[in-house]
Formats: structure tokens, sequence, C-alpha cells
């Protein structure tokens, strides 16, 4: 287990789960997927939140791979692993696992299904938080879950001691200025944004890092892009949030479903041969049409990117 930098800083890829079937995990593309991140220079990996399909794995491969990618990382990056249930006995158990296994900190969202009031879910992390055994990140994402973590009660969360920040997905940038704000006075608690349209924006008004899917893609861009938006570089920042969209608008947005996000992430990976293009139940990747989109997105953003004359010459996109 690594230390954890208080806060923590920088992209800690959501990463996907490589899988061969329905219930097999890819244990090859995983460690491959984790070595290629870490030579980004990420500051963490995420594993088995929205990007990795947790809810749709069974808990068996779910101790697989985060056995997998803790051995594999051996405490070069900290290893971030989520818990979220809807039965506090098993989110218990997962971080047990976690814990002995290497993992560095535990994420956890509120419990989805039945709906709770602020209060209700006050009183549920109370009980929870303190009996894991790693520091803990809040998980808002109401998109998901139905309940938000509303400002005031991260920072009522905030005030435990194994509490050391919160991961903002709800897209709602009010909210996210909300949480810097509210615990402006506690430097060494992360905030940090999951939606990648709004990470350069976000570096800009105090929020410590990102959570972004699309370091997936290319974890090198997204490492590239933290660095010039906490530098300042406005130039750099926008040709880059240019590419940033279009991987949101052409990938993540291929088709309207709501699945469309995990199905395009998936086969994007596929294109540029990091994971085989399988999802965990209930969806199924997209048809030849979708992926022809895709497929041909993936290629002229690198090639874009690349050749645009607006970029260091070491970088490219993938």
């Amino acid at each position: 287990m690594v230390p954890l930098p208080r806060p923590l800083r920088g992209i800690i890829p959501p990463m996907v789960t490589p899988l061969l079937s329905g219930d097999r995990l890819d244990t090859v593309a995983a460690g491959r997927q984790a070595e290629r991140m870490i030579a980004a220079g990420v500051s963490g990996l995420f594993l088995l939140g929205t990007t990795g399909e947790a809810p749709g794995l069974s808990y068996r491969l779910r101790e697989e791979l985060v056995e997998l990618i803790c051995c594999q990382v051996r405490g070069r990056v900290p290893v971030l692993v989520s818990i979220t249930d809807t039965a506090m006995a098993e989110s218990m158990r997962t971080a047990r696992h976690a814990a002995e296994h290497g993992a560095s900190a535990l994420v956890v969202a509120p419990p989805y299904y039945y709906p709770t009031s602020q209060q209700e879910l006050l009183g549920y992390m109370r009980r929870l938080i303190p009996e894991l055994p790693l520091p803990v990140y809040l998980y808002n994402i109401p998109s998901h879950t139905q309940t938000p973590f509303a400002p005031e009660t991260v920072r009522a969360l905030a005030g435990l001691p194994n509490v050391f920040g919160v991961k903002d997905s709800s897209g709602d940038g009010a909210n996210l200025r909300a949480l810097v704000s509210i615990l402006a006075d506690r430097p060494d608690f992360a905030v940090l944004c999951g939606p990648e349209e709004m990470l350069a924006e976000a570096i800009r008004f105090g929020v410590h890092g990102g959570i972004a899917g699309g370091s997936n893609l290319s974890p090198r861009f997204y490492v590239e892009l933290y660095r010039a938006a906490t530098a300042g570089d406005l130039g750099k920042v926008a040709r880059m949030q240019a590419v940033v969209m279009e991987i949101s608008t052409r990938i993540y947005h291929a088709s309207p479903e709501g699945s469309a996000y995990l199905r395009g992430m998936k086969g994007a990976l596929s294109c540029i041969g990091y994971c085989k293009n399988v999802l965990a139940e209930p969806y199924e990747p997209f048809g030849p049409d979708v992926m022809t989109e895709i497929e041909t997105a993936v290629r002229e953003i690198h090639t874009r990117f690349r050749f645009s004359g607006n970029h260091e010459p070491h970088e490219e996109f993938l």
C-alpha cells in the first residue's frame, strides 16, 4: 500500500474492466492498461467505478480485479477501490478484501435503489465509515444513485478522521464550486472532478484533480491537460479542451441511449487494441454501423491532435 498524498492531486483514471466474457476477466489487458497508465504519470488508479461497470460484475470478478491490479501496481501509485453497494455488509466485506490485498483507499457512493434523505445518508455514513480499514473518498453521482452527497453533508463527513476527499460526478458546476468553497479551510481534503468536460475549468477554481474516463483512452493526454491547467497555459488548455469535447460528442454520445458512454468507451478501446469489445450485462457492444463511426472518430481525433502543430513534439493523443 502506497501512502496517500493529502490532498490527492492529478489524474486518477477510473479503469475499465477488460472482459473476455460477461463474467471472465481479461487479466492480460487489465495488467497492460495499468502499466500504460502508470507510465503516463497518473496519480492513482480507481477500480470498480462507473467506468469499471462494477454493478454488472460478480463479487468474485471484482475481487479478482482488485487482487490483480494491486499486485501489478506494487505500491507505485495509490489504488482506490469502490465499495458502493446496497448492503452495508457487502461494502464492509469489499473494503476488508481491498485492504488485505494492498489498496490505498476506498470510494463510497450513497446506496442506490431506496430513496435516502440527507439526514439518513449522514447517519448511514457515520455508521459505515468508522468501521472501514482504509481512508475514504466520497462519491457524488446522483444520476446513478438517485441520492446526492449535498455539500453540507460532505462538510459534515469531512470531520471524520478517515474521510480524505470527494469525487463529484454530478455534472453541476455550481455544486462543484460549492464543494470547493465549503471546504476552503481544509487544504488537506481533496475535491476531485468526474466529468472531464469540466475538468480544466474546475482546476482554475480550486479542484485538485480529475477521475476522467477518457484517461483510459489516452492517460498521457489527460495528464498533460491537468498539467497545462495547473500551469495556467490557457492556449494549450483550449486546444486540448477541443479534443476532450470531441471525445465526448463522438464517442461517449455515439448513440442516444443512456448506455452510450460505457459502450462507446469499450468500443473505442477495442479499436486501439487495449481490450475486447465485451461489456458486462445488461449491455451489448454497438453494432457495425456505430462501431465504424467510433473507429473513424478515434482515428481522426488522434490525427488531428498529432498533426495540428499545436502540441509539444513528444505529445500524441494515443
